[in-house]
């Protein structure tokens, strides 16, 4: 009996704020655009990229015994948009040289280099990439046409299974609010993206949409039992989903941390869409299908 008492005060306690909570995702919704658009204003893009994305040379000087710090400090007055990281050993995490990236030209940077290091940068000590700004340019282009094709077609795929506008809506929304607040917390954090990270982009669309048509599924098609029960069986499972994904994905996080920078970003973009996954599948598209739902009963 306390057990029935409890679950009917938990029961009447949601439904009383759920109507109100879904103020605080428009909030932030409307906070995510106007930031982007504040953005792009400012700095041409909606993201900050790296010479993958832009152009530029990428110079990997084998040396263990170079100070990142160091080099970066004397580098940065010549070349301010310079990115410096170590390369190690994925098994003992030992530096065995490091990679500098800048949109300046091989024969500048490789002069600067050499000038620091104080010896020649040759085939056998180094190595150096250089991409055209057009070709980097028109990839990245090719990249946002894939992520907004890829986002069109699990639009239409949703509506296609539930064939109702408010509950499609309500999955395509939380969709899109997962990607645009992860955008807003990686240029906060002021990462440059590389293709990789674009792709990031990419698998979050499928992650995003997995637990809201797994909610979606569960309230409209199955008819057994409450609104609420049928809201807690899916939160279960939904959960149990997400944190499993979470935890692969944040033990591989770690476990690369230092190793791979576009393994990082990867994980790091992933690891955050997640997050807000969670928020926006369990406050976002919850409270609309269940006012949705309500509203039908009525």
């Amino acid at each position: 009996m306390e057990q029935t008492q409890n679950h009917q005060h938990t029961k009447n306690w949601y439904d009383k704020i759920y109507k109100w909570i879904i103020i605080i995702p428009i909030v932030l919704i409307i906070f995510s655009v106007i930031y982007l658009v504040n953005f792009n204003v400012k700095n041409g893009d909606l993201i900050y990229k790296d010479v993958s994305l832009t152009g530029g040379t990428t110079v990997t000087v084998f040396d263990s015994e170079v100070n990142i710090e160091s080099a970066k400090l004397s580098l940065k007055e010549e070349f301010p948009d310079l990115i410096i990281r170590e390369m190690s050993d994925i098994r003992t995490g030992k530096q065995h040289g490091f990679f500098v990236e800048t949109t300046a030209d091989s024969d500048s940077i490789k002069t600067a280099l050499e000038k620091y290091l104080g010896y020649k940068l040759t085939s056998e000590n180094s190595s150096i990439e250089f991409s055209g700004s057009s070709l980097s340019t028109g990839f990245y282009q090719q990249l946002k046409i894939a992520i907004l094709i890829a986002f069109l077609l699990m639009a239409i795929t949703v509506f296609f299974i539930f064939r109702t506008v408010v509950p499609s809506g309500a999955v395509i929304l939380s969709a899109f609010a997962d990607i645009i607040m992860t955008l807003v917390v990686v240029d906060i954090l002021g990462i440059r993206l590389s293709t990789g990270g674009i792709v990031a982009f990419l698998m979050l669309i499928g992650y995003s949409v997995d637990t809201d048509i797994l909610l979606t599924t569960r309230l409209i098609k199955n008819k057994d039992g409450t609104i609420n029960q049928r809201i807690l069986g899916a939160f279960k499972t939904g959960m149990t989903m997400t944190l499993t994904s979470i935890t692969a994905i944040g033990i591989s996080f770690i476990i690369i941390y230092s190793f791979s920078d576009t393994l990082r970003q990867i994980f790091g973009i992933v690891l955050i869409g997640l997050g807000f996954d969670i928020f926006n599948t369990w406050i976002t598209n919850t409270s609309v299908l269940k006012w949705y739902m309500e509203a039908k009963q009525t």
